[in-house]
């Protein structure tokens, strides 16, 4: 039994920040329709490709349905409100004025669907000075100040390296969409949802965004270290890094005694408190270096570990993906794809007793399930057929 059994979701979405919700809620039993432009989601043009499949593409559309319409002809337009009247969710991440320049914005989807959940993604949301604007993660990295924290004084702005203001509107869109499936499920009405890249990457950092408010304090690039906790950071080893986070008093007292040594530590009034830690963090990082860099980071992460002291490597991406941990909470799973044949994917994050997630079935070729859908909303053969000759589907 999955959790959302029974919830219908329109995907009108492409590309990371709409798809990875409702892969999600895919995963968690939902009926997942992903309506494509003829020639598809632009996402299954990235490469790398297995079989001519866009690899990006499959690795984020798993337990979907995918019907192709050409939502610029009044029969693609009447299929979709069609589907519309059957389903709890829309979710789409056009530019604003896009889906009302279409006829498929939230007042024209409403008046099918009084109940309808209908969940807008965009960089900057649908009100603000920026809203006509499209977006996409790098630019809401640039405008939340996240490259800028990330790059080296008067050196150029360097991206964080994921997608991290997509996946953010993805979670804040699934979440959204979900207390307001519970909230129609409680007898009350449908709404609108409006989800942006920027809000959702700024609200991931309520702890920075807390100190500049209190104190002005911008945060600075600072490597791994962190600015209210020392030593919290990557420390260089003899072969390698080593992670340490002996972030409380008690930590710090054992890291000194049992790791590496050094009690006199406690006593100096430069490391007293954390507060103090963190004034001298250059100059605790450089006596702490002086230290591991006389061992590998295997004899540290045992340190660490036998002193209950919170620590461990710096993987790799294939390492971490190899990781013992990653296999054993069986994190990496391996699909049959009509056409890559077989792939894996990364599994859900979500471990639950009652109703875990599951991964029925693969990313869907373009259209792969036009013809079954169609059927299920009582088209014949002869009609399905005169729809392709038009262009529609």
């Amino acid at each position: 039994m999955s959790s959302l059994n029974g919830m219908r979701v329109l995907d009108l979405t492409q590309y990371l920040s709409g798809p990875y919700c409702t892969m999600l809620l895919g995963d968690f039993g939902a009926d997942v329709v992903k309506v494509e432009k003829l020639q598809g989601d632009d996402q299954r043009r990235l490469s790398p490709f297995v079989n001519d499949e866009s690899a990006p593409f499959m690795a984020i559309n798993r337990n979907k349905r995918s019907i192709t319409l050409n939502l610029k002809s009044e029969q693609g337009k009447s299929i979709l409100f069609e589907l519309v009247q059957k389903s709890d969710v829309l979710v789409e991440n056009f530019r604003p004025g896009i889906a009302k320049s279409l006829g498929i914005d939230y007042e024209a989807v409403r008046q099918v669907n009084p109940g309808i959940i209908y969940c807008s993604i965009s960089g900057y949301g649908q009100t603000g000075p920026c809203r006509t604007k499209g977006g996409f993660d790098i630019l809401a990295q640039g405008m939340t100040g996240l490259m800028d924290v990330n790059s080296p004084s008067g050196d150029r702005p360097v991206k964080i390296p994921v997608s991290f203001h997509d996946i953010g509107a993805s979670l804040t869109a699934l979440y959204s969409i979900l207390c307001a499936y519970i909230h129609k499920l409680q007898g009350g009405a449908g709404q609108y949802l409006d989800i942006s890249l920027v809000d959702s990457g700024l609200s991931l950092v309520p702890v920075e965004a807390a100190a500049y408010f209190v104190n002005g304090v911008v945060p600075k690039v600072a490597g791994t270290q962190n600015l209210l906790a020392a030593p919290y950071q990557a420390y260089k080893t003899r072969d390698g890094y080593v992670v340490v986070g002996a972030s409380n008093q008690k930590l710090w007292e054992k890291f000194c005694k049992q790791v590496v040594d050094r009690p006199t530590w406690i006593e100096d009034t430069r490391f007293a408190t954390v507060s103090d830690r963190v004034a001298h963090i250059d100059e605790l990082e450089r006596i702490i270096e002086l230290v591991l860099t006389h061992e590998d980071t295997g004899y540290w992460v045992e340190k660490l570990d036998a002193a209950g002291i919170p620590g461990g490597p710096i993987n790799t991406f294939d390492q971490a993906l190899r990781d013992p941990q990653v296999i054993a909470r069986d994190m990496i799973v391996e699909l049959e794809h009509p056409r890559a044949g077989k792939i894996k994917n990364l599994a859900s994050a979500a471990k639950m007793s009652g109703t875990p997630a599951q991964i029925r079935m693969p990313a869907p070729t373009v259209g792969q399930h036009t013809v079954d859908i169609l059927s299920e909303m009582g088209l014949t053969t002869s009609e399905v057929e005169a729809l392709k000759r038009d262009k529609v589907v």
